[in-house]
């Protein structure tokens, strides 16, 4: 079946899901996006990740052609019209079409586009066995010029950093600040875990404020573990009891190794296995 992708404010064929080649999100990554997951049908942290878009496309003075409310709506008309049921979902605004330059306010037309399908961002058996690591030579991009905390559609940042990680036969690749110390993965936040106190660089490390990331602290919390945002290097991943990462699609996994050094027994941990469970259960929750 020919999935419906919302654009232009109604549904239509996949096929027929088209933006001018002058738009600014194709010439220049100009606009915004969110991955949202879906979970028994239900949207999951919908109006949290509704908020962060909406706060991304302030920062970079985009104006969003509708209401908070109408997009969510859209979301969940867009998961109902291609039967999701568990799946994900791929919000974009793009800043419109334009000249070729990069003056916007000779641009117009701001493109509001939904897709939603099933995704498998991991094999199931990472999940079991947990992943390897690398560290990529190419560093988050300088928070003084572009804040990580706007979830942008330019992401060859990222991209360059992965191409390093799938050269060293790596599903993903660990990312470091301009300070040279531990920022986030090409796509996910980082946790390690130390005499069962978790650990993750805090926002000033320049990552992006990752909603998985804050569930998970918050689910930590309210298990009891203390948990600390704070600058770490590569030796404190090194010499971890556990690490694992969060994110959207990724949801919550182990990490097992980095750069060829094994991270604690080298099998998922149980404080990642005890955090993963009460994760899982908050998705079949109804958040």
């Amino acid at each position: 079946m020919a999935l419906k992708i919302f654009l232009g404010g109604k549904l239509v064929d996949e096929a027929d899901a088209k933006i001018s080649v002058f738009d600014h999100g194709l010439l220049y990554g100009d606009g915004v996006f969110e991955g949202i997951r879906v979970y028994g049908g239900r949207v999951f942290l919908h109006q949290k990740h509704i908020d962060r878009l909406f706060e991304s496309a302030k920062a970079i003075r985009l104006t969003i052609p509708m209401t908070p409310k109408e997009v969510m709506s859209a979301v969940e008309a867009t998961v109902k019209a291609n039967q999701i049921t568990d799946g994900y979902v791929r919000l974009v605004v793009t800043r419109g079409a334009g000249s070729l330059g990069l003056d916007i306010r000779k641009t117009s037309n701001p493109q509001v586009i939904v897709i939603a399908d099933t995704i498998t961002l991991y094999p199931p058996e990472t999940y079991t066995k947990g992943m390897h690591l690398v560290t990529a030579s190419t560093i988050r991009n300088h928070p003084g010029a572009l804040s990580a905390r706007i979830k942008s559609l330019n992401y060859l940042n990222n991209i360059l950093a992965r191409i390093e990680g799938t050269d060293a036969g790596m599903v993903e690749a660990l990312m470091l600040n301009h300070k040279g110390e531990v920022a986030e993965c090409t796509g996910d936040n980082i946790f390690i875990v130390k005499n069962r106190v978790l650990m993750t660089p805090g926002l000033d490390a320049g990552i992006l404020e990752g909603l998985t990331r804050n569930a998970v602290i918050e689910l930590a919390r309210e298990g009891g573990y203390e948990v600390r945002e704070m600058s770490l290097t590569r030796h404190d991943l090194y010499v971890a009891d556990e690490m694992f990462l969060t994110g959207t699609a990724a949801e919550v996994v182990a990490v097992v190794s980095l750069d060829g050094r094994s991270i604690g027994s080298g099998q998922p941990g149980p404080v990642t296995k005890d955090l993963l469970e009460r994760f899982q259960a908050l998705t079949r929750s109804g958040v």
